[in-house]
């Protein structure tokens, strides 16, 4: 059975970490869909598709991505076009796993199972939360994983949060 995980992920964390632990532990294969492909670089949407690519890429262990393929998916200003052109980008799958409420009511008319995903941490695990401890000089490594903390590091992402 496969399955489709879509995020944003700016920037991947522990929160979006368990998701997919989560997600796997359901399926065979997962797809994991980056969201909002199509967006240019903004103070939501901080890093492009290839480096949240390389985020998730750096923070899961071999067998993990094994299991999972990662497709960009653009957003549209039509939800019945976003699910259809969903569907030219990814392979089949047979659940969904959602917490958004539009992403769930699009799918449940399908014949795809809609699952939703348990938060961790919620509070604190956001990517604008990250974002905002980042800019403001406070604690934030420990809310990443230990490949997306280097690449946040490498890439002198407090500058750039600042710029935007």
């Amino acid at each position: 059975m496969n399955g489709l995980l879509i995020g944003r992920f700016q920037p991947f964390h522990l929160g979006h970490l368990e998701a997919l632990r989560f997600a796997l532990s359901k399926v065979d294969k997962l797809w994991v869909g980056l969201g909002s492909s199509n967006k240019p670089i903004e103070k939501i949407n901080p890093f492009s598709t290839d480096e949240r690519k390389e985020m998730i890429m750096k923070s899961i262990d071999n067998s993990m991505k094994e299991k999972i393929s990662i497709y960009y998916i653009p957003d549209m200003d039509n939800h019945m076009k976003w699910i259809e052109k969903i569907d030219t980008i990814v392979p089949k799958f047979d659940i969904i796993f959602s917490n958004d409420e539009l992403t769930k009511h699009l799918y449940s008319k399908r014949d795809v199972q809609v699952m939703t995903i348990p938060f961790f941490k919620r509070d604190e695990l956001s990517g604008t939360n990250i974002r905002d401890l980042i800019i403001s000089d406070q604690k934030w490594k420990h809310l990443v994983p230990e490949g997306t903390r280097n690449f946040l590091e490498k890439s002198n992402t407090k500058d750039r949060l600042k710029i935007l």
